[in-house]
């Protein structure tokens, strides 16, 4: 395993963190019908850890790729993402007041307007994968469209969160809760990873194993966030605490314990460094030191 020292990958993770900030702020509109952007930028600008942009910078980076469409993959992913949680927070699903440290966007502007913002949101991650300009070429934009709609869609993200809803005061085992969550968490996160691969031209056992690495990472992702849910503070979290456990839903810790969840979460981020060793790239330090980043962070 290549990764960088911390000191470097933190400048490095500051560094995209702001240039993605500063794409998203260019790209969402506050000029709309009705306030609409005002609920759109809320959702969006000046919070979360930026984890999927990252994931296709990186990426990108590491297979020499085309670093504008990458950028423009990088601020999809993250409105995909924002757009889902949006929804998620509404009373009809997780009715969630806190998300970021802050009031949620039906709690700040009205369950109405936070549906058509996620709705926005979404329309507009596709739209900027489309811009009609040289700098995405077409082909390239139809395949990164491709790969974020199936991530986003009924055998993604969507169902996952159906499979979630549906699985309230059930009692799923490991296979069942793995199911879900790799579509509910992991298919985006896994995307992020594949659609950074497709700006550029890694071989076919790249590709597979990036994407092997993107799928470990997404379920490890998920484990470290049932895991959060419990032990940390929801000033910590930006979100409720203990929010799963009162909704009786199933999770890794319900499931296996706190301390067995943990050993699997470091046996699932194993399988995703091993994956990126065999993926044979010349330069893949720091996806490494994300995959790390993910299974050591406190939110």
């Amino acid at each position: 395993m290549n990764a960088p020292d911390m000191t470097s990958f933190v400048a490095w993770r500051a560094a995209q963190q702001a240039l993605v900030e500063s794409a998203l702020s260019a790209w969402v509109p506050q000029d709309t019908p009705a306030g609409l952007g005002d609920a759109m930028r809320y959702a969006v600008l000046d919070g979360g850890k930026r984890l999927r942009p990252l994931l296709a910078l990186a990426t990108c980076e590491a297979v020499q790729g085309h670093r504008p469409a990458a950028m423009r993959a990088a601020c999809a992913l993250e409105l995909i993402h924002a757009y889902s949680l949006v929804h998620d927070d509404m009373p009809c699903m997780d009715d969630d007041v806190l998300r970021r440290g802050k009031p949620t966007v039906h709690v700040k502007f009205g369950q109405a307007q936070a549906l058509l913002a996620g709705d926005a949101l979404q329309a507009l991650a596709f739209e900027i994968l489309v811009p009609g300009d040289p700098e995405m070429p077409d082909a390239l934009g139809a395949r990164l469209c491709r790969l974020l709609a199936r991530a986003a869609g009924a055998d993604g993200m969507a169902g996952g969160q159906a499979v979630d809803l549906a699985s309230v005061g059930l009692a799923l085992g490991l296979a069942e809760l793995e199911a879900m969550h790799r579509r509910k968490t992991g298919a985006l996160l896994q995307a992020s990873v594949t659609m950074g691969a497709a700006t550029g031209q890694p071989s076919e056992a790249a590709q597979a194993a990036l994407a092997e690495f993107g799928a470990c990472l997404g379920l490890a992702f998920q484990v470290v966030d049932d895991i959060l849910d419990v032990t940390a503070d929801s000033a910590t979290l930006g979100k409720t605490a203990g929010k799963d456990a009162a909704a009786d839903k199933p999770t890794f810790v319900s499931l296996m314990g706190l301390a067995p969840a943990q050993q699997y979460a470091d046996t699932v981020l194993c399988r995703a460094h091993d994956a990126l060793d065999r993926s044979g790239l010349a330069e893949p330090g720091t996806l490494h030191a994300l995959a790390d980043w993910v299974g050591q962070r406190s939110s």
